[in-house]
């Protein structure tokens, strides 16, 4: 399943509007919030029908999954949005994982927990927000995305030390741009150990740079880190291939208009993680090619003069300048 799909559940005293594009979603929020009578009004609509007094809206069939057995109905459901509550343990497993990898539904997990066994995206994290009878989603981290704070980036500023999320092409290129311009660049193989590898570094001012499209369950963490260290950051790209196609270093108009809406190309049957699509979209885009590209070691053609710097431009709030 791909697309964008507006969702409205509401009866006569309540109305949820919102807006679902990945493959998995997560709301999160305090009790009180919400979420458990969203639940409800979805479990209403689809045992009692017309007499519920609810409405589900969307081009998609909507409901809940939940109980012992969910793995058997799981099998049976097919392009669907399936709503889970953290009532359900197994959204915590890695079975659940397994079972959801290469599914074509779409999941909104409503839950209070770090899920560091699903690769959702910083820009996909939402608590509900209420006003009157009207409920809307508003992003957690939307001050996050892509560059920690907006406000806080009025002009780039040039960190002492980076610290990049792994050890692939996207390390090998901001070690190398680093070395040139005197900031610290360290791995901290895996985005679990961003926070440690922050700390380690022994820098104030540090920034991370990590894949966006993948990092939601380690942002709890980062973000409280950041709150008590104003002079860290996050810069959260989808990923370091979405930079490249971004850059325009690829040619054609399609990849732009790709990027665009990326969620009309994406198969979530296919794709776990949108970083996983544009790393199989510049690889084969690539192929062939002086700028072929592999995710394990970088094509040193990147380090060259005019892809380097069309890479760079298109980083958001680091100064690279020597």
């Amino acid at each position: 399943m791909r697309g964008k799909y507006h969702i409205i559940v509401q009866n006569n005293r309540l109305r949820y509007e919102f807006d679902i594009k990945r493959n998995i979603t997560i709301i999160r929020g305090d009790s009180a919030t919400g979420k458990t009578t969203l639940i409800q009004m979805l479990q209403s609509a689809a045992s009692l029908g017309e007499s519920s007094g609810i409405d589900v809206i969307c081009k998609r069939p909507v409901r809940t999954l939940s109980g012992p057995d969910w793995k058997i109905l799981l099998s049976s459901i097919h392009e669907h949005i399936l709503f889970i509550d953290e009532e359900n343990q197994f959204i915590k497993t890695q079975e659940f994982a397994s079972a959801i990898k290469n599914s074509d539904n779409y999941y909104v997990l409503i839950t209070r927990e770090d899920l560091p066994n699903l690769p959702y995206s910083v820009d996909e994290i939402y608590g509900i927000h209420a006003s009157g009878r009207y409920h809307d989603l508003k992003q957690t981290y939307n001050e996050m995305y892509r560059i920690y704070s907006a406000k806080k980036f009025h002009t780039k500023r040039k960190p002492k030390a980076i610290i990049v999320e792994d050890s692939n092409s996207g390390f090998d290129f901001f070690r190398t741009v680093c070395h040139d311009t005197g900031i610290l660049c360290m791995s901290a193989h895996g985005k679990s150990n961003l926070r440690t590898a922050m700390i380690n570094s022994g820098e104030r001012n540090v920034m991370a740079i990590a894949d966006g499209a993948a990092i939601g369950p380690e942002m709890n963490e980062l973000y409280q880190f950041l709150k008590s260290h104003p002079d860290a950051g996050c810069y959260l790209p989808e990923s370091f291939e979405w930079l490249i196609l971004k850059s325009g270093l690829i040619d054609g108009k399609e990849i732009q208009e790709i990027l665009k809406c990326p969620e009309e190309h994406i198969e979530s049957e296919k794709y776990f993680s949108w970083e996983r699509f544009f790393t199989a979209l510049l690889t084969e885009r690539t192929k062939n090619s002086y700028l072929s590209y592999s995710k394990t070691k970088l094509n040193e053609a990147y380090l060259n003069e005019k892809p380097k710097t069309a890479i760079l431009h298109t980083v958001e709030g680091i100064d690279f300048s020597q």
